[in-house]
């Protein structure tokens, strides 16, 4: 049997997002989520872990998306990193940081891996050929090149696929192709790039994938890295011409940049670096220390890159260790199909806590029981419903209630004895399983024991019914009751990875100072005369008319995005008279100040200047815009609209913005209005 690998330490990293859209529930099910829970059980045991994450900021999507909005690459990045990095605050994924590939250390960073394997002589200098559109008179990426599909006949496939039918694609596929940004018909022209010698490492990648960790990675993963490998492998271009993404540090290589597959990855190092400066602490440790387990947490999509293509760079620069596991996940389904956030058929984590505030809980809960960790899963709004109710209500909140309500009525909160011995044996066992299962990267397995123990003691309450006894047998009762206290303070600890608000809340409530795993070993948990505080509920039922709301948003919004894509217009609203029209007040205004709403997340509060007056408008548009990105802004607001309170601060007017695909955009003047001036 082969010994068990310890580590010292543990560098444990997300997929990085791009920064041209939002978070939604596949993303969390599949990189965000698992990480967390394995994060969080590390630190529970008093592991020394670092969790690294950050904003991909580069490549051709950022910059159709920019193009498509008018406004620059670094704007759109900003707006999505400041969305996305609050996001996953707001649903308790607990980065040590969240960095950015715009960042200049992440430059710094990525340009001296370049030099290094280029000094080495590890690339490969080639001159292709490529399409350059003589107008705009720059090199066109796969993606701006538009052109008709020779599968279908669709008319708008892009250059690396069609998005009609699905066909993987190359630009000299395409009939009649022309420039997305010019509508010209591009010319071929000669570029020099430079090349990492992928092939050159396939020896070694087969023998430390499919030899060394054949047995303890994921069999999805080594089957899909065994399906590249037997295609053998090919040279990669790591350069591109274009105006966004790392400079290429050598004195010829003006206007091209590090691809962003090549770049993106190194974002994990630089971010560790980020943090090492802060912290105080050697990098160097976690990246190139044998003692230091990092451990890859992606989505299948990203296999390759994590699996074959950067651990080969990895051992090409020579200072790295390759990662310990790379568990990725499968994909997450909703309501019966794919995720698409081009048909906005998705459910965006940043509106969910929207509509279900102080309730994160439920959304880990649910994308936990179904992660997608061997193969694909679907979530539904009904599905969601029915844990929530019959498992969270039902079962887990249920028994921490019944247990702390009942020692509370008839012990005032004070644990009369000390728990018997088959109560110790039940927390063993349940914290054994759920090493092993979060160790061996089982979460759904590991939740489940956890509600398994919850059920124990649901069991226990129901066969030795205490409120029933608790007259004629007082000592039975107390008894009953303290067996009970232990096991909802083993649930308070190992709820903690996957329920981490909940969890805090219950630790609270039984009037303990601190989480630690080391406790499920205590004999007894909590000791005799020890006093919990009044109890609460800790969960409540989803109705159906949540869940009918929600779905009728996720069609409505879907058929918006579908109705744009085919160049309709959403459905109008009636027509109304001109005398309807002119009873609105429409002004411009200019932002003085901006701040966060005290009492409420998703709310700024904002101080604008009227020319003549100041005003305090509260306007729900916290998740897509900070108060810094604000302040000095010209805006078009209601003037004439009636005050009213929201959260305890009055709102003197409202604010005018676009809703898009799970946006919203501000409507700003085109030059320097006055403030004040009306709007027609």
């Amino acid at each position: 049997m082969t010994k068990k690998k310890t580590f010292k330490r543990f560098l444990v990293t997300s997929a990085l997002p791009y920064a041209n859209g939002p978070i939604h529930i596949g993303h969390l099910a599949g990189a965000y989520l698992p990480a967390d829970i394995y994060v969080r059980y590390r630190r529970l045991k008093g592991d020394d872990v670092k969790f690294i994450c950050g904003s991909d900021e580069h490549g051709v999507p950022i910059t159709i998306r920019a193009r498509q909005e008018g406004i620059s690459p670094q704007e759109l990045v900003d707006r999505y990193h400041s969305l996305n990095k609050k996001t996953f605050e707001d649903i308790g994924i607990s980065f040590d940081i969240y960095h950015r590939t715009s960042d200049p250390l992440h430059h710094k960073t990525a340009q001296e891996f370049f030099l290094r394997l280029y000094e080495q002589g590890i690339l490969e200098e080639r001159e292709t050929e490529q399409y350059y559109d003589p107008e705009a008179k720059m090199f066109l990426a796969d993606r701006y090149i538009v052109g008709t599909c020779p599968k279908c006949g669709y008319e708008k496939a892009y250059g690396d696929q069609c998005e009609k039918c699905g066909t993987a694609l190359s630009p000299d596929e395409l009939i009649n192709p022309k420039s997305a940004i010019t509508g010209s018909t591009p010319i071929k022209k000669k570029s020099k790039h430079w090349f990492f010698p992928l092939n050159k490492y396939e020896d070694w990648l087969r023998k430390w994938i499919l030899e060394e960790h054949a047995k303890d990675w994921k069999p999805n993963v080594v089957g899909q890295c065994r399906s590249w490998l037997d295609q053998g492998l090919k040279p990669r271009a790591v350069t591109r011409d274009l105006d966004w993404g790392v400079p290429v540090p050598l004195p010829d290589a003006k206007g091209k940049v590090l691809y962003v597959w090549f770049e993106a990855p190194i974002g994990y190092i630089s971010a560790t670096k980020a943090l090492a400066q802060q912290e105080g602490f050697d990098w160097r440790d976690y990246w190139q220390d044998q003692e230091t387990a990092i451990i890859h947490f992606i989505g299948k999509d990203n296999i390759v890159f994590h699996c074959i293509i950067f651990p080969a760079m990895l051992k090409a620069h020579g200072d790295f260790s390759p990662p310990e596991n790379v568990p990725a996940n499968e994909f997450m389904n909703l309501e019966g199909d794919k995720i698409s956030t081009s048909r906005n058929w998705a459910i965006w984590v940043h509106e969910y806590l929207q509509d279900f505030p102080n309730e994160q809980d439920l959304l880990r809960y649910v994308l936990t029981r179904n992660m997608p960790e061997l193969k694909d899963s679907e979530f539904t709004w009904r599905d969601f419903q029915t844990k929530v109710n019959t498992e969270l209500v039902g079962n887990l909140g249920n028994f921490i209630h019944r247990a702390l309500t009942l020692i509370h009525r008839y012990f005032n909160s004070e644990v009369p004895y000390n728990p018997r011995d088959f109560v110790y044996d039940w927390i063993s066992e349940s914290k054994k399983s759920v090493e092993e299962s979060i160790e061996t990267f089982r979460f759904r397995d590991a939740l489940w024991t956890v509600m398994e123990l919850a059920q124990k003691g649901n069991q226990l309450l129901s066969e030795e019914e205490p409120w029933r006894v608790i007259k004629n047998e007082p000592e039975k009762a107390g008894q009953t009751l303290s067996d009970a206290i232990q096991i909802v303070a083993a649930l308070n600890i190992l709820m903690q990875p996957f329920l981490p608000f909940t969890a805090e809340k219950l630790k609270q409530i039984l009037n303990i100072n601190s989480l630690s795993w080391d406790i499920l070993s205590q004999k007894p948990l909590i000791p005799k005369g020890h006093k919990a505080n009044k109890p609460k509920q800790l969960f409540r039922k989803i109705t159906d008319e949540e869940v009918e709301r929600q779905i009728k948003k996720l069609k409505g919004d879907m058929q918006t995005q579908e109705q744009k894509q085919q160049g309709q217009q959403p459905e109008s609203k009636p027509l109304i008279d001109y005398e309807d029209f002119s009873k609105l007040d429409l002004r411009v205004a200019k932002v003085i100040s901006a701040e966060k709403h005290p009492n409420a997340d998703r709310l700024l509060v904002l101080k604008i200047s009227l020319g003549t007056e100041e005003r305090t408008i509260v306007a729900g548009i916290a998740q897509h815009y900070s108060p810094e990105e604000l302040v000095g802004k010209n805006i078009v607001v209601v003037a004439n609209l009636k005050p009213r309170k929201l959260r305890g601060i009055e709102s003197q007017g409202m604010l005018l913005a676009a809703h898009d695909s799970g946006k919203v955009i501000l409507l700003t003047t085109d030059k320097d209005a006055s403030p004040g001036a009306p709007v027609s």
